[in-house]
């Protein structure tokens, strides 16, 4: 294929993929499949190279994604920018010090959040459930904005769990069903990502060809996760948030310890 791949890491880096778009589009945590994927896939590379070209797969997804639930979900487009915009900014910015601040050192906060996250969710089932937004709308603006320049930066520097951050603020914090939240979520992680590839694409740290042919398995993931995910309501949104937030909290805690 590219790269000096053999067909079997080609069919499998594929096929992490297409299920990375699958459960990213749903909930967030494509991360989880695609990243060790890739760093078990390209073992020769760089970890910012690995890094870069899963954001650039990633992107194709979280585009598709975002436009499909933009046809059937249309949240408010103040949301939309108040949090994408700073998102974008804080990704690169997030991005640029990635190869210079040890992400060991962050595992542990990391870890404790999400158990926070997880807890909180499952204690309050009716939480996502519908929409009952909070605060004026001028606060709300300005939340999203903090949060998305915030949870950016992160996800430039560190990424996981980035899809669980954005959804609780959302449905938490402002109030957002949990479909409206995956929604939101998903123009903000393409604003991310974006803001992301430019830096690392900058520094040479994009296997572009590896990045864009699983970028369309990662496609052909987010179009059924997507359907699925808008037929099934905040009800399976919520579910797979949970499952994918569990998750998170092993991966980070097999890291940590």
């Amino acid at each position: 294929m590219f790269h000096d791949l053999t067909i079997a890491t080609s069919l499998f880096l594929l096929a992490a993929s297409f299920f990375a778009g699958f459960i990213d589009s749903i909930a967030g945590g494509g991360g989880l499949i695609q990243l060790p994927a890739l760093l078990i896939g390209l073992p020769k590379s760089e970890t910012a190279e690995v890094l870069g070209t899963n954001k650039l797969s990633a992107v194709f997804g979280t585009t598709t994604a975002a436009a499909l639930y933009r046809k059937q979900i249309k949240p408010d487009p103040k949301i939309l920018i108040a949090m994408g915009l700073p998102a974008f900014l804080g990704s690169a910015g997030g991005a640029v010090l990635a190869s210079k601040i040890p992400t060991s050192s962050m595992r542990p906060m990391v870890l404790v959040l999400l158990i926070i996250v997880a807890i909180y969710t499952w204690f309050k089932p009716d939480l996502g459930k519908f929409e009952n937004l909070r605060h004026q709308p001028r606060q709300r603006v300005q939340i999203a904005g903090l949060a998305g320049a915030v949870i950016g930066f992160y996800d430039g520097i560190f990424g996981p769990g980035t899809g669980s951050f954005l959804m609780l603020i959302l449905v938490a914090s402002l109030g957002y069903a949990f479909i409206t939240a995956s929604a939101i979520a998903k123009v903000v992680n393409v604003a991310t990502n974006v803001g992301a590839i430019m830096v690392f694409g900058i520094h040479g740290a994009v296997i572009w060809q590896i990045g864009i042919i699983m970028g369309i398995a990662n496609i052909s993931g987010a179009i059924i996760g997507s359907r699925l995910a808008i037929k099934g309501g905040s009800t399976l949104v919520r579910k797979v948030f949970l499952i994918v937030t569990v998750a998170l909290i092993v991966k980070v805690g097999i890291a940590t310890f």
